[in-house]
């Protein structure tokens, strides 16, 4: 018999969303089959030990509408990273976000590793801030070339964007289905994904990638 473990540290204590929706993967590298929407979200443990949180966007979508404002989906943002992903998943064209700083060189080392066997055949696309550090500049190139070789074509390109849905817009305009990005916007990109799934605006064909 299966018995669940209810303790402060566990991870269900850590979401504000429903352990239902919580699908919890162990494996550090996705295999080429990897399917978000195949994996077992029956029950979710301490995610010390987890590479990946996968949910359904449109679950997620309904959950916060059932909320009179929009609710960040971690109570404490954990190491873990998370997928938002949509029905229709793909990582056809990735969109990075590198704002210049050490741990976002990191999140994106992460997701090449884990994703790496899905990726050879995307389109990626960079986006980083103009005002990075002269000190700063050796890492960003690295990472252009990392990503370059991990996936078919590259783009990389200067915005400075300061806002979630500066990503967002970009992404859906530019036709991007992953968006890479830390977790420090969660409670924006609740914000934006209620505000823009109440108003009828919102794009079914991009999903998220979220990590710290």
């Amino acid at each position: 018999m299966l018995i669940r473990m209810e303790t402060k540290s566990s991870t269900h204590t850590k979401f504000d969303l429903p352990s239902r929706f919580i699908s919890p993967l162990k494996s550090e590298i996705l295999s080429y089959e990897f399917q978000p929407a195949l994996a077992d979200g029956q029950f979710v443990f301490d995610g010390s030990d987890y590479s990946l949180f996968t949910m359904e966007l449109n679950k997620v979508l309904d959950w916060l509408m059932i909320h009179d404002f929009p609710k960040a989906i971690e109570k404490e943002p954990c190491n873990t990273p998370i997928l938002l992903f949509v029905p229709n998943f793909s990582v056809k064209h990735l969109l990075f976000h590198y704002d210049g700083t050490e741990s976002s060189a990191k999140i994106i080392d992460k997701f090449l590793t884990l994703f790496q066997n899905l990726i050879r055949g995307s389109k990626a696309t960079i986006i980083s801030p103009s005002f990075i550090p002269k000190s700063r500049l050796k890492e960003e190139q690295e990472l252009i070339q990392k990503i370059s070789a991990a996936t078919s074509e590259t783009s990389f390109i200067k915005f400075n964007f300061l806002r979630i849905g500066d990503f967002w817009s970009y992404a859906v305009q530019h036709k991007c289905t992953l968006l890479v990005t830390t977790k420090t916007y969660q409670k924006e990109l609740s914000n934006v994904l209620f505000n823009f799934y109440k108003g009828a605006l919102w794009d079914d064909q991009l999903s998220f990638y979220l990590s710290l």
